[in-house]
């Protein structure tokens, strides 16, 4: 072919690439270490926990402040080093995907790299290539290109050269016997020459990156609440201060006293506990998912998992394993399977790169033989089929093979009209399951007289061979838990409806309703929305439709999430609420697009991420409420003294201590609790939910009051027998201490049993629970540390009092636990949940 084109010349095609840019797709390039660091920074929840360490430090209480300071370091550690893995991880799939073409410049042919082509460049292209850019098909022989990336379609398609000067300019991808072709497909079959007419962003595959600027990403829902949630706590820790200042102001007179006292009890209301525990939940939750062969590309992604209502899946390469298999055999009478595999294998080409091809090579299972292929006949436009002429070994005449469209392979054969009217019944019966399939036939000839066309051989009728993409053998178990987990499933596909509706019934989905992209383009949006709700397969969809399918989704109410590898699916999955995409067949744009990636192409991970993204919102929904009742027992007891006038309690070391209790227990110890038993059996949580239900926020009050006034008792118990103020304080803050301790139980499970103190299996938890008794325990028995906390000793009488408090306060969260679950009958996380 080189022979028929001269190409550019090198000065023209450098002068193009100056003015018309390199050929890749706009890219921001690696992010530095310190723009990774300044966009974590900027999150709210990053601000808030460097916002509250400077709030201690300026009060003077650098003990908390450095405690914050610490945590607040550590989670955007955390967080950078998982960024800066998402972005290596990313580069080197990158790095596997950059293609190279074979140009003519000057006459000769030569290969550069795939960024240099330029607009007037002949591109040469054969069987494995990848074509480089868009443009028309100046020559065409034999030639079978996968647009799977671009349309979704997993069946290669035929090309042909244009007629004329003017056609193949501004057609679409999809569709035999068009003379275009475009840039990210393969090259299955034969080979051509391409008069590129786009490059880069100018392609049919920039267009779609580019219309990726114009979208706008989910908003991350639970952000916005826990934002919500710091703002109405500080307001309400700003109010108990100031009614504080009023009220000591007014009754003892010392305004002084009373701004020192607001102070404190602001202090002990200052939820910076919440960004805390958010960043900590949304890091280790990456981590987690990491595990998982899961790349957390946007850690906000996390959030949604839990409340995800409809995934909506792509079929080619993330249901189905995009490798064509022999899926069915009808050889003719008195043949058998074996017979017809072996002429559908000599009817194809030597070392065929051909998905079908292949299939059928790997079914034949032939051994290696010392054959030679004498002819080959190719597609045509008036015969769509193939033949290979044979000298085998062992035979003086030589084999002929012929395989292609069923309709073409009766006319090779000549049948008669009823066995062409059984061929025809027994095709589409096996089309009606998703099947495509291939008409056989075979012959002889002597080497002498070969004509110059197919239809001059005697053919005699071999059989029917089936094809199919089949599906990954873990997509059923996955459905089956997508559903029993409320996750609707729904299939978008590019692929035609007949074979859809088949694949989607083999993975277990509803295939009753099958929607077409045809169907779509008479429907208005608000026909759509109505519409979506029961479609359960929507075929030949084009990549806008998926983008309007999935606005369609959100527009009721629906979170979305949405699978995808190919180029087409790069739209709808930016604009889902969790955009997945496939590591090792998925695109570079795709993977840009999304905010997770399934690194091993597993769709069953999908579950998984779920799984693991319920499981952490579950326990965030703990934290936050074991946060709201500890809160009320600290703020209670410095809070009391102040208004009655009895000794004070609690000094900066001993909220320091207790920050130190706090803090790991509401992130760390309750991130590692395990999953609820019913976490993949309940419905999704309503996309609309707050993270505090009316009734969640009314029982973590209620546990705090119980904890409060059972410390509250000791308190005033031992001031009524006179002990020491050291000897009140003791009493006091190991009682309150405990109660922590027990909250923390009572808030770790919905509907197990949390009062498994010791062997709940959170090693976390247990640790905290060791070192907090054994630092109690110092806090009395060495001098210097009992003289820091202004502790007297703890008798054994006192130690027996405490623990009578300790047990009252179980029995009456655990009463408080069963009218909760009496009243709302499903607990206090379902009635978040939709109906």
């Amino acid at each position: 072919m080189t022979s028929d084109f001269t190409g550019l010349t090198e000065q023209e095609a450098g002068r193009r690439l100056v003015a018309d840019g390199p050929n890749e797709l706009p890219s921001a390039g690696p992010r530095r270490l310190w723009q990774i660091a300044f966009e974590i920074l900027r999150e709210p929840m990053f601000g808030l926990l460097l916002a509250g360490g400077a709030v201690y430090v300026a009060l003077g209480d650098l003990v908390s402040g450095a405690v914050l300071m610490a945590f607040a370091s550590l989670s955007v550690s955390i967080s950078i080093v998982q960024e800066i893995r998402s972005e290596k991880v990313l580069d080197a799939l990158r790095a596997m995907t950059s293609p190279r073409a074979l140009v003519i410049r000057d006459g000769r042919s030569r290969r550069i790299p795939g960024r240099e082509v330029v607009r007037g460049d002949v591109v040469l292209v054969a069987e494995g290539n990848r074509i480089p850019a868009d443009g028309v098909l100046l020559e065409a022989r034999e030639l079978l290109v996968d647009e799977s990336m671009l349309t979704g379609e997993s069946v290669a398609v035929a090309k042909r050269a244009r007629g004329s000067e003017a056609e193949g300019e501004g057609l679409r991808p999809g569709g035999d016997n068009i003379p275009a072709v475009f840039s990210g497909s393969l090259v299955v079959r034969g080979t051509g020459a391409v008069l590129v007419l786009a490059t880069g962003a100018a392609t049919e595959i920039g267009r779609i990156g580019k219309s990726l600027a114009s979208i706008d990403a989910a908003t991350p829902r639970l952000s916005l609440e826990t934002r919500r949630l710091v703002r109405l706590f500080a307001m309400g820790g700003l109010l108990a201060s100031v009614a504080v200042i009023v009220t000591y102001g007014l009754l003892r007179g010392s305004w002084l006293d009373a701004a020192l006292a607001g102070i404190a009890v602001g202090m002990a209301m200052l939820p910076e506990e919440f960004p805390l525990v958010l960043a900590v939940f949304m890091t280790m939750g990456a981590w987690r998912i990491s595990q998982a062969r899961v790349l957390t590309r946007r850690a906000t992604a996390i959030e949604t998992l839990g409340a995800a209502t409809v995934l909506c899946t792509d079929k080619t390469g993330t249901l189905t394993r995009n490798q064509m298999t022999v899926a069915a055999c009808v050889p003719a009478d008195g043949s058998d399977r074996a017979q017809l595999l072996r002429w559908a294998e000599l009817a194809c080409v030597p070392e065929a790169f051909d998905p079908m091809d292949r299939a059928i090579a790997q079914a034949a299972s032939v051994q290696p033989e010392s054959r030679s292929l004498v002819r080959g006949y190719g597609l045509s436009a008036d015969l769509l089929a193939v033949t290979q002429v044979w000298r085998l070994p062992g035979t003086a005449r030589l084999a002929v093979a012929a395989k292609g469209a069923p309709e073409a392979i009766i006319d090779l054969c000549r049948l008669l009209p009823e066995q062409a009217r059984a061929v025809r019944d027994t095709v589409e019966s096996l089309g009606a399951q998703g099947i495509r399939v291939l008409g056989v036939a075979h012959g002889w000839s002597d080497e002498e007289s070969l004509p110059d066309s197919p239809r001059g051989y005697s053919f005699q009728w071999a059989g029917l061979v089936g094809l199919a993409d089949p599906l990954r053998p873990e997509v059923p178990v996955a459905i089956a838990e997508c559903l029993a987990a409320g996750l609707r499933v729904v299939m978008i596909t590019g692929d035609h409806p007949t074979t859809a509706r088949a694949i989607a019934r083999e993975a277990g989905l509803s295939a009753d309703t099958v929607l077409t992209g045809q169907d779509l383009l008479g429907l208005s949006d608000t026909e759509l929305r109505t519409r979506v709700e029961t479609v359960g397969v929507f075929a030949r969809i084009l990549p806008e439709q998926k983008l309007r399918i999935v606005e369609a989704l959100q527009a009721r109410g629906d979170v979305v999430a949405m699978t995808g590898d190919g180029v087409n699916d790069a739209p709808s999955l930016k604009r889902a609420d969790i955009g997945i995409a496939m590591g090792g067949r998925g695109t570079d744009v795709a993977r840009e697009a999304s905010s997770i990636v399934l690194l091993d192409d597993d769709f069953g991970s999908v579950v998984r991420t779920v799984r693991l993204g319920r499981r952490i919102y579950d326990n965030l929904r703990k934290a936050m409420g074991y946060i709201v009742a500890v809160h009320v027992p600290i703020a209670g007891i410095a809070l009391l003294p102040l208004l009655t006038g009895l000794p004070l309690i609690l000094l900066p070391v001993h909220i320091a201590f207790l920050e130190m209790i706090i803090d790991p227990a509401c992130s760390v110890a309750f991130e590692a609790e395990h999953e609820e038993p019913d976490v993949m059996t309940r419905p999704p949580r309503a996309p609309d939910a707050r993270l505090f239900s009316p009734s969640m926020l009314v029982a973590s009050v209620l546990q705090g009051v119980a904890a409060l006034l059972v410390t509250s008792l000791v308190y005033l118990l031992a001031v009524q027998r006179g002990m020491p103020e050291d000897d009140v304080r003791t009493l006091t803050f190991f009682t309150l201490v405990l109660s922590n301790l027990g909250l923390i139980v009572a808030n770790r499970s919905f509907r197990g049993h949390p009062f498994d103190f010791l062997a709940g299996g959170n090693r976390v938890l247990l640790g905290i629970q060791v070192l907090t008794i054994a630092f109690l325990a110092a806090t009395v028995t060495i001098p210097p540390v009992r003289r820091l906390f202004g502790f007297g000793p703890l008798h054994l009488h006192d130690a027996a009092m405490v623990a009578l408090a300790c047990g009252l306060l179980g029995m009456t969260l655990a009463l408080l636990r069963w009218l909760g679950r009496r009243w709302s009958r499903t607990g206090p996380l379902q009635r978040t949940g939709r109906r």
